[in-house]
């Protein structure tokens, strides 16, 4: 079983830090507290041996009836001394106990040995410390009851929580505060990642903040503007061959009607019309692209109002409910022109269309539906790419250029809008526009 791993780099940072952080804080707390105890109890040591040094100093000078008159005054305030041999009872110390190895750092040139006596009634065992003066005469020194290391005790549950919910919450806080710093500038290039595909002319970003983060930002602004030149130049080589055709298809259509054979000079003059239509759609496409057009307050009810009556004009079947009831910014023409495609499209292969428009907090929604067969669900997006066509026989009355929908795209993202379709399950195909009420931020999806 594997463990949930989190999905941001945000998150793993966050977690990857405070783990760490804890880990670190415990290892040095118990660390901390061994080598406290260890380091007392050494500095306890240290100096009883060289207090047993001094009392062994003194001794040396003093005779031996000296000697039996003053072993207890010497001794009185700390240790119990005593000129004889150690009891056979004792045991001594091991090696790792830091009282012989004090007793051989003070004294060198003498003769030391530590040992342990256990008494019944006692809690500790006692020391016993064994040197040889310079004569040879043992002295026995009995040290107080020294305790052994206690152990680390934990602290009280309500201690223990408080003290790791301050210590969680304080270090939380400053990772927070570190990675949301070091991570906010990540954060800013995939915004602008998700926007560059929908407005390829929108602003550079700020190249701001660490030097990594500011070269992979200014990286970023430079593959905006190659592909902003790429698209434009594109565009332009479009515009620019859907323009230059139009010229020698005037001069065929005036050589078509040199043709004696009506027959033969009819189907020359549709041809020449299918080139004509599909010329200027490539320019429409072109514009659409590339529309520079100011925005300016619409009536989005008076607009579709007026579309529903050219549409009744035509003899289509145009129905419209619902009310924006708000102005919205955007290009009219663009607006106006990928409504009326989407209108066209509805009559053409649905043979009845219902426009239906709502104001949300955020978005203005408009629904086209119509009563046609509808789309396989692998082509409702195939169908908003340049030229493509469900319709095989490229025949300009059944299948179109295959850029009426690419062109509606286009001019619905050029005013920050977005359009999907979707099969009704009662029948009919239905198209979603989506207006942003501002234009600083592109629409959320739309509710099914």
């Amino acid at each position: 079983m594997t463990l949930p791993w989190p999905r941001s780099l945000f998150a793993r940072l966050v977690l990857i830090l405070l783990v760490g952080i804890l880990i670190v804080i415990a290892a040095s707390l118990a660390l901390f507290v061994g080598e406290r105890e260890r380091i007392g109890r050494s500095a306890l040591f240290e100096g009883v041996a060289q207090e047993i040094a001094s009392t062994a100093d003194v001794l040396d000078r003093l005779s031996s009836a000296d000697r039996a008159r003053w072993i207890d005054n010497l001794g009185r305030r700390r240790l119990r001394l005593a000129l004889r041999q150690p009891s056979e009872r004792l045991q001594p110390l091991p090696d790792d106990h830091p009282l012989p190895a004090a007793l051989r750092a003070a004294m060198p040139e003498r003769t030391t040995a530590a040992y342990a006596h256990d008494r019944p009634g006692m809690p500790h065992a006692v020391v016993v410390a064994v040197v040889n003066l310079d004569d040879g005469t043992p002295l026995q020194v009995r040290l107080p009851g020294i305790p052994p290391a206690p152990p680390i005790r934990a602290p009280e549950p309500g201690q223990l929580f408080a003290a790791l919910a301050a210590l969680v919450g304080g270090v939380g806080l400053l990772t927070w505060f570190a990675v949301r710093l070091a991570t906010r500038p990540l954060s800013r290039m995939a915004e602008a990642a998700r926007a560059l595909g929908e407005d390829p002319e929108r602003a550079p970003i700020d190249t701001r903040g660490p030097t990594e983060v500011s070269q992979a930002a200014q990286a970023f602004n430079q593959m905006q503007q190659r592909i902003r030149e790429h698209v434009s130049e594109r565009t332009r080589i479009l515009a620019a061959i859907s323009h230059d055709l139009q010229t020698p298809i005037t001069r065929l259509r005036l050589r078509a009607e040199l043709v004696d054979d009506e027959e033969l000079r009819a189907r020359i003059q549709a041809d020449l019309d299918s080139m004509q239509a599909l010329v200027k759609e490539g320019l429409a496409y072109a514009r659409s692209m590339d529309d520079a057009t100011p925005p300016q307050p619409i009536d989005l009810d008076r607009l579709l109002e007026a579309l529903c009556d050219d549409a009744s004009d035509m003899g289509w079947k145009v129905g419209l409910d619902g009310r924006a009831d708000a102005p919205l910014l955007a290009q009219p023409t663009a607006l106006r022109r990928a409504l009326w495609n989407l209108i066209e499209n509805g009559v053409k292969f649905g043979g009845e269309v219902a426009i239906h428009v709502g104001a949300r907090p955020d978005v203005f929604e408009i629904r086209i539906r119509d009563h046609g067969p509808g789309l396989p669900e692998d082509e409702l997006e195939r169908v908003f790419e340049p030229f493509y066509r469900l319709e095989t026989s490229r025949n300009r009355e059944t299948g179109g250029t295959g850029l009426g929908l690419a062109i509606t795209r286009n001019l619905l993202r050029r005013q920050r809008g977005e359009v999907h379709l979707y099969n009704r399950a009662d029948g009919g195909l239905e198209a979603i526009v989506l207006l942003p009420r501002s234009r600083e931020t592109p629409p959320p999806p739309p509710a099914r």
